[in-house]
């Protein structure tokens, strides 16, 4: 029996930053992942889905990523997953968005910490965790059912940024090399921006052209 599972993407706040909302109705289970502003908006969106919220998954701790967080969790008692490595990011996420000129509140959850290759479930849909470092040192994706939940680290037509505290543009280097591992029809679902797939992008992004590598991830 094949899995069918809800996609939604909800560009919110200032930067328009992508929370994706997947859903399981089988299971009754929704995720957020992202949530980085307009929680009533996600909010709805998770009720819409007819789904209960089981689980936040965080790609990284910019502030961008995860503003809604603290008002979703007055509503849902629910883990918010995140790679240790940005932790401290997480801890001064309203610090950083004021830099920015912007205001987020600031999280106060603790995080379950995420592990390359570790194994997430939503119902029966498996996602794995790819640790992909470079615009961010915990930097993580999230890949199955034929997508990939990206991030930051690949846009339709660029990459995340290496120019901020914390980036490694080596590291990023090393990370786009390992996403085309990945079967070119992968539908990549960025941070911001729209959806795209890896073939798409590796025949036309400047920045993946030359990194094509084994398929079949």
């Amino acid at each position: 029996m094949s899995l069918v599972l809800g996609v939604r993407g909800l560009p919110v706040g200032p930067l328009q930053e992508n929370c994706w909302v997947l859903t399981d109705t089988a299971s009754d289970s929704a995720i957020l992942v992202d949530p980085g502003d307009e929680a009533p908006r996600l909010l709805a969106a998770v009720a819409e889905s007819g789904c209960r919220l089981r689980e936040i998954w965080l790609t990284h701790a910019h502030f961008d990523h995860l503003g809604a967080v603290e008002a979703i969790l007055r509503e849902y008692q629910v883990p918010v997953r995140l790679h240790p490595l940005d932790r401290p990011l997480y801890e001064l996420a309203a610090v950083s968005a004021q830099r920015f000129g912007l205001r987020v509140e600031q999280p106060t959850a603790d995080t379950v910490p995420l592990t390359d290759g570790e194994l997430l479930l939503l119902g029966a849909a498996e996602f794995h965790v790819w640790h992909l470092p470079g615009h961010a040192p915990g930097h993580v994706a999230f890949i199955g059912q034929g997508l990939c939940v990206s991030g930051d680290l690949l846009f339709e037509g660029s990459i995340g940024r290496t120019d901020l505290p914390g980036c490694d543009p080596r590291a990023m280097q090393r990370s786009l090399e390992r996403l085309t591992m990945l079967a070119p029809d992968t539908r990549v679902l960025p941070g911001h921006g729209e959806s795209t797939t890896l073939a798409r992008e590796m025949a036309t992004n400047q920045f993946l052209r030359g990194l094509a590598g084994p398929v079949g991830v």
